[in-house]
């Protein structure tokens, strides 16, 4: 093993050979020894064998090798600094190598040394992307699964630092390209950081873009397969699918396919539903993803079919008046509850399809069934008037600080609700029944030009809503309003629909069913 001296003359010796530097294979072979060394030694190796590297390609794989072992030394100072000088060795063939062995050495607990892997990384992406992302890619499918766990988050995290000039169309295809791999066999986590390195590509920004990943949710969704609402895994593959899908949907990427399969396939489950998050709604949780969808659909094949599955199910939601004792007063002892979130998500679904068959309620029911929802839509806006008057009348005069608390969200949110079902049941009591209002869903951001609409087809028989009302909880918040009662729920709970689950493969067999039966088996 050479000592310290020793490294120090064979390096002068191939400093000093200038364009002869090839011709002293001897002297840089004992550079290489170095690493056999003690810590002194291993340390002058690992800075004087990659600035000689270019030189001696008939050493490359030992030069790299000796790199390697000085990368998994004890010592952590060697490490960093064998980590350090890696993108050096990244020239030409040997670069998807070195890629591959950075990728490997993100496993490291050791915060410094992995922030020297990610800038190391990020330094030979810019040099030859194709060949680092094989690198990242070939771990990402074979290699441990700590590995790559933490190559997917580097690129989830990283592609979007990266300069368009580094980002080409080629590189994004060749991105797309691998991800369809990864995807044959992914856990709910990976499959959402993958669609967020995909949705982030320039080149999947424009409509055939989009369709692209309308498709590749659709088949992780498995749209093809029977839905088992007993089974908790497919049930949450399915809401993180749709979440995953419904920001990609537009008026040109039409959501057609998932709300059919909602239409057919969930909607006749619904009150069967399992889930295995702990007090999640996952009734209305289906009902919003419905909602959201419904004004993106294209031309459906059994619309009258799945409209009237729509319809059935809003009716369970719209009860019939308590019928009257023989003095006037209720013969039951309490009034129905009216479940005004439900409502809500139903009836706007139904006001956005049944625009595609503005007859249905006139030509494709018959006079009883009619005359049975007006009975059920003019008693829930009798229920639903008083509930926005209280409601309007508690939120008077409140501004800023005071819209904030716990109680007066929930107030807030309330009004909008019981808004736009006004606004609805009133374009439906039309004759023939209309489908021209517009509003927003209550727990989306509302757009200006739709606020002015909204406010001009409210009742404002009790004064206006305040102007903040706007300032409820986000989409994830989950509440149930009952009737007017004068008390309203407290419980805001937000839920991050995005980290559960399993995927196709399941990554060994659990969760999502092991569908092609990979043999990779990991278990998370």
């Amino acid at each position: 093993m050479p000592t310290v001296e020793e490294l120090y003359r064979n390096y002068g010796i191939l400093a000093d050979a200038t364009e002869q530097v090839g011709q002293h294979k001897d002297a840089y072979q004992v550079i290489l020894d170095g690493v056999k060394g003690g810590t002194k030694e291993k340390r002058l190796a690992a800075q004087f064998i990659p600035k000689f590297f270019k030189h001696f390609p008939e050493l490359a794989d030992s030069a790299i090798n000796a790199q390697l072992d000085l990368c998994e030394d004890e010592d952590v100072s060697i490490r960093r600094q064998a980590i350090k000088e890696l993108p050096q060795f990244a020239t030409g063939e040997n670069l998807p190598r070195v890629a591959d062995i950075l990728t490997q050495l993100l496993q490291t607990d050791d915060s410094a040394e992995f922030n020297l892997v990610n800038n190391a990384l990020l330094s030979i992406f810019k040099m030859d992307a194709k060949g680092t992302l094989g690198g990242l890619f070939s771990q990402i499918l074979q290699g441990e699964d700590i590995v790559r766990e933490r190559a997917i988050k580097f690129l989830s995290t990283k592609l979007k630092t990266l300069p368009d000039e580094v980002l080409t169309k080629e590189v994004e295809e060749l991105i797309l390209t691998e991800s369809k791999k990864v995807l044959e066999d992914v856990t709910g986590e990976e499959f959402v950081l993958f669609m967020k390195i995909l949705s982030g590509l320039k080149s999947l920004q424009t409509v055939s873009g989009r369709q692209q990943l309308v498709e590749l949710v659709a088949e992780q969704a498995d749209l093809e397969q029977t839905f088992n609402p007993s089974d908790p895994d497919c049930v949450d593959r399915l809401l993180q699918c749709t979440r995953q899908a419904v920001p990609l949907f537009s008026k040109n990427v039409h959501s057609t396919r998932f709300v059919t399969y909602f239409c057919e396939q969930v909607l006749p489950n619904l009150s069967t539903l399992t889930t295995p998050v702990e007090g999640l709604d996952i009734q209305l949780e289906v009902l919003k993803l419905l909602a959201e969808m419904s004004s993106f659909c294209g031309d459906m094949e059994k619309l009258e079919t799945n409209l009237r599955k729509l319809f059935d199910k809003l009716l369970e939601y719209m009860p019939l008046p308590p019928e009257e004792a023989e003095n006037g007063e209720n013969a039951g002892n309490e009034e129905p509850k009216l479940q005004f979130s439900y409502v809500e998500c139903l009836l706007y679904s139904f006001h956005q399809l049944g625009r595609k068959l503005p007859d249905f309620l006139t030509a494709k029911l018959n006079a009883e069934k009619l005359k049975d929802f007006k009975i059920r839509l003019q008693y829930f806006a009798r229920g639903l008037q008083v509930y926005i008057r209280q409601l309007r009348l508690a939120l008077q005069g409140k501004t800023g600080e005071a819209l904030k608390t716990e109680e007066n969200k929930i107030k807030v949110v309330a009004l909008k609700i019981t808004n736009n079902i006004n606004v609805l049941i009133k374009d439906l009591f039309h004759i023939p029944p209309s489908y021209k209002s517009t509003v927003t869903l209550s727990w989306k951001p509302v757009q200006k030009v739709e606020i002015g609409q909204k406010r001009a087809s409210e009742d404002t028989t009790s004064g206006s809503p305040p102007k903040k009302s706007t300032a409820g909880p986000k989409r994830d918040a989950r509440q149930i309003y009952n009737p007017p009662s004068g008390k309203y729920s407290s419980n805001l709970s937000s839920f991050n629909y995005e980290q559960r689950g399993a995927f196709r493969g399941s990554r060994g067999g659990r969760g999502w069913g092991a569908r092609g039966n990979r043999s990779r088996g990991r278990l998370y």
